[in-house]
């Protein structure tokens, strides 16, 4: 398969005709899910998709240690690949690489001020046209709404949309905005939440912009190989 067509037959297609045609710059997207359902791997997922489509992506993770992001950009493109058997693969993946930065912080010990500027300089002075924003591992309860706000007004400023995960406490239940980020969901334009669905983990649209009857996109994290995959593509499995 050659990549334009791995990319029209991406089932993030499907995901960004639910929400309206995507998640739109200067908008924020949580994904939020329990600890280990995947919200890594859909967010890994997402930015190789904007990668394979000559974007430009910066991933922040506050996890302890960021080699392991790393690895799971190699696992994904390396699923992708052997699973829609991808011509030249190789050269791809060394092109999208070079459209990629990692960035690594600690929650603790840096500002939204600093965090902004780090952003900032990435973008003016290192001249790397930023596509979207990946968020990965930051504490969304320990923030505020003009922090948010703040980071909505940066992405708006910079030309680019944030995708970024949300944990959630293992024993809280519902399918709704998670406790977690209710103070901050009215300053994001979408919500997904991860629930365990039998084999899968589906992916459930809560929030889509402004919209009050939301889509079922009809996707599904699957955990054995760590890809978004359409429902029925994943029970065909």
């Amino acid at each position: 398969m050659i990549k334009q067509e791995l990319i029209s037959r991406s089932p993030l297609r499907i995901l960004e005709q639910s929400i309206q045609g995507g998640l739109g710059v200067g908008n924020i997207g949580i994904i939020a899910g329990r600890k280990g359902l995947g919200k890594t791997a859909c967010l890994v997922h997402i930015a190789t998709d904007q990668l394979l489509r000559q974007r430009h992506v910066i991933h922040l993770s506050f996890a302890p240690d960021a080699a392991h992001i790393v690895s799971w950009y190699e696992d994904i493109f390396d699923e992708l690949r052997r699973r829609y058997h991808l011509d030249c693969a190789r050269e791809i993946h060394d092109d999208i690489i070079k459209n990629r930065i990692i960035m690594n912080f600690k929650q603790e010990s840096v500002s939204v001020a600093h965090l902004h500027e780090s952003i900032r300089s990435v973008v003016t002075a290192g001249k790397f046209a930023v596509n979207t924003l990946v968020i990965d591992g930051f504490d969304f309860a320990r923030s505020s709404i003009p922090a948010i706000r703040a980071l909505r007004a940066l992405a708006a400023e910079l030309g680019l949309e944030i995708w970024a995960s949300a944990s959630v406490p293992a024993d809280e239940e519902g399918s709704g905005i998670p406790a977690g980020i209710a103070a901050i969901a009215g300053e994001c334009a979408i919500v997904i939440r991860l629930l365990v669905m039998g084999p899968y983990i589906k992916l459930v649209l809560v929030k889509d912009h402004d919209r009050g009857e939301i889509a079922d996109p009809h996707l599904m994290l699957d955990p054995k190989i760590l890809l978004i995959a359409r429902e029925d593509a994943a029970e065909a499995d």
